[in-house]
């Protein structure tokens, strides 16, 4: 067995150790009420955490069509992540079988999830100005609308919803009628595009989309990134042959797919300053 594919299978037998673990969040905290049912963050700390710590906070949305899913489709990513110093956390949101809402409310929802964080960042341990927001799919659109769209709010404007960074796994980027969503969405679809929303300040992006998606199409993406180009931002698109929709999900396959774009996920935060514990790193 040759060096990578050793390292491949220790990545395997780690994950699923850490997947077990990962069923169980550290803690679950409601950020937004409603009457039907409130909303929660599932939480993800590392060891030695502490209330003074100011560590990254990253923010998964799951995916789904904006119609269902489940936090848990990045708990194996926010286990990984708190192993790494970050505090992680899947955040819920309001879906049609879950609230009868609409897309629109979905991007309301990640917004208030960013800004609460940042609210609430001397209890959950984190630098407020260290927020990532992350997504799959329909949860992919929803983080990249808090980087790109604007509206949307549902609180005080005080506290900036827009991320530090985005991460973005076979994100629905475009609901134009060549992209994805856009019978669902009518005459709103250029709302929350965000591919027609790009600006001087959308923050650095990370995109990991497989060119065999019959889902979202990788020309959705491909289109985020030359706009990003064109205007100066960093954006960095990792493409792969032959991969369809959720490639990247832990579980899938081999697990080459899932070890490959967690590996490129954790090199791209640390050439922006947002992995490990901030004390450790002055240390250094």
């Amino acid at each position: 067995m040759n060096r990578k594919a050793l390292y491949i299978l220790s990545i395997l037998l780690t994950s699923n150790i850490l997947y077990a673990e990962s069923n169980n969040p550290d803690q679950k905290i409601e950020f937004k009420a409603f009457k039907k049912s409130g909303i929660k963050l599932h939480v993800f700390k590392p060891e030695k955490w502490k209330k003074s710590d100011k560590r990254t906070a990253i923010i998964f949305f799951f995916g789904g069509g904006w119609t269902g899913g489940t936090p848990k489709q990045f708990y194996p990513h926010c286990r990984h992540l708190s192993n790494k110093g970050l505090v992680a956390i899947s955040a819920e949101y309001r879906t049609k079988k879950s609230h009868n809402t609409e897309p629109l409310h979905c991007v309301e929802d990640g917004k208030s999830a960013i800004r609460w964080v940042r609210k609430n960042a001397d209890v959950l341990g984190i630098d407020p100005k260290k927020v990532v927001a992350a997504g799959g799919s329909a949860g992919g659109h929803v983080a990249a609308c808090t980087g790109t769209v604007s509206g949307f709010e549902s609180e005080s404007l005080k506290i900036s919803s827009i991320p530090s960074a985005l991460i973005l796994f076979n994100p629905v980027c475009d609901t134009s009628p060549a992209g994805y969503g856009n019978s669902r969405l009518g005459k709103d679809w250029m709302k929350i595009s965000p591919l027609h929303h790009i600006n001087i300040k959308t923050p650095p992006t990370c995109i990991f989309h497989g060119k065999a998606d019959t889902t979202v199409p990788f020309s959705n993406v491909f289109q985020f990134k030359k706009k990003m180009d064109e205007l100066g931002l960093r954006c960095e698109l990792h493409a792969y042959e032959g991969q369809k929709h959720g490639f990247f999900n832990f579980g899938r396959g081999d697990g080459s797919a899932y070890t490959d774009t967690v590996k490129k996920m954790d090199s791209f935060l640390d050439s922006l300053g947002l992995i490990g514990n901030p004390k450790q790193r002055n240390n250094k």
